[in-house]
């Protein structure tokens, strides 16, 4: 094999047969009272439920060009909370005070759906967009042109201006970085190429100016085989600082054997949520815990958030990538560091491959105004 051909092949992801791909675009934009007057110019301040005409005209709207659009599955939300969304055989949601979850399956559900207080002025307006059907990956070019076009039409029946209007593409790529060891013996090589990369190669234009973040998410979990490799004190007031302290050097460990010098190890019970952000942003805000990191910035290095007197059921473990983790075209040797990584994590933490599930999560959003 030449010495080109191996390079080409280092910068390739071999991803497993049975990889689950996701993809959702949100449309967000404030609530104002220009708005207001135009949709609802008869709000009364005596109804118990002065915005109910007002949501329900906007998503009755929504539904409509979704079926104008042969977009299947679209969320009217305007209740302020952060929309996630994940893959599932079962199709359901559930909400906490921050956020609101929806688990669907992409190849078999379909759902039209809004979700609001009509007693509650929020202060933005939601637009969720899931695409449906196979070669999701494949096909994202298509559906996001087919979304903006829909959200285009939107903005001009309701007179908002399309600057107004913040549009947020969010990928997933899921598997088990151990699924050849269960059988899975099929794999499709991915070069992982940037968003706007695929998009213009498609003839889908997106603004140079947009924030683009990919990262990787790996989803440790504690088993009483892990706690079995440290002494815990449950008469301790921080009984799980050895497990933590012990996750955390392993996690270093691997992560620079690598060469990965942009992550974090959260084990705080937090929803871990990645950001694009011009400045490197670590907090907490209630429920989530919240990274923000510069691609374009030179690594900001690994972070470990634990909380040494409470057991979480899981760890998670996450990886982001620079410009230069791209600088080939693709993040495929980006996802080949991080799997290299996470099986030597396996050996020093002794997981069984053929029987413990670790799973990898790729990451790829991109946003911008309309």
């Amino acid at each position: 094999m030449s010495i080109v051909r191996k390079r080409s092949a280092a910068n390739k992801a071999y991803i497993p047969s049975n990889a689950r791909d996701n993809q959702y675009i949100l449309a967000e934009f404030a609530i104002t009272d220009k708005l207001l007057a135009f949709i609802s110019p008869n709000i009364s301040a005596d109804s118990t439920q002065p915005y109910y005409d007002f949501y329900q005209s906007l998503s009755q709207l929504l539904f409509t060009l979704s079926n104008d659009y042969a977009i299947k599955s679209s969320l009217f939300i305007a209740n302020d909370k952060l929309v996630r969304v994940r893959y599932s055989q079962e199709m359901h949601q559930w909400q906490t005070s921050q956020q609101i979850l929806f688990y669907y399956d992409p190849q078999s559900h379909e759902l039209q759906n809004s979700f609001f207080d009509a007693s509650v002025r929020a202060k933005k307006i939601t637009l969720l967009f899931l695409a449906s059907g196979d070669d999701i990956r494949y096909k994202a070019a298509l559906f996001h042109q087919k979304v903006t076009n829909l959200v285009a039409s939107f903005a001009q029946q309701v007179q908002l201006s399309a600057n107004d209007i913040r549009l947020r593409d969010h990928q997933h790529l899921t598997y088990d970085i151990f699924a050849k060891n269960k059988g899975c013996l099929g794999s499709q090589a991915h070069k992982l190429r940037p968003i706007y990369d695929r998009y213009h190669s498609q003839n889908t234009v997106i603004p140079r100016e947009c924030s683009a973040i990919s990262y990787a998410v790996i989803n440790l979990t504690i088993d009483n085989r892990l706690l079995g490799l440290v002494d815990i004190d449950s008469n301790s007031i921080d009984p799980y600082n050895p497990l933590y302290t012990y996750l955390s050097d392993t996690f270093s460990l691997v992560a620079k054997r690598f060469n990965l010098n942009n992550g974090a190890l959260i084990a705080n019970g937090l929803v871990p949520i990645v950001r694009h952000s011009l400045h490197e942003i670590i907090s907490k805000l209630g429920e989530l815990q919240m990274l923000g990191y510069n691609p374009k910035q030179s690594p900001c290095g690994l972070v470990s958030k634990w909380k040494a007197d409470e057991l979480v059921d899981n760890v998670q473990l996450i990886f982001v990538a620079t410009t230069e983790d791209s600088q080939h075209s693709g993040y495929g040797k980006f996802v080949n560091q991080i799997e290299q990584a996470m099986r030597l994590l396996a050996t020093e933490l002794e997981i069984p491959p053929n029987k413990d599930e670790l799973t990898l999560r790729f990451h790829q959003h991109i946003a911008y105004n309309l």
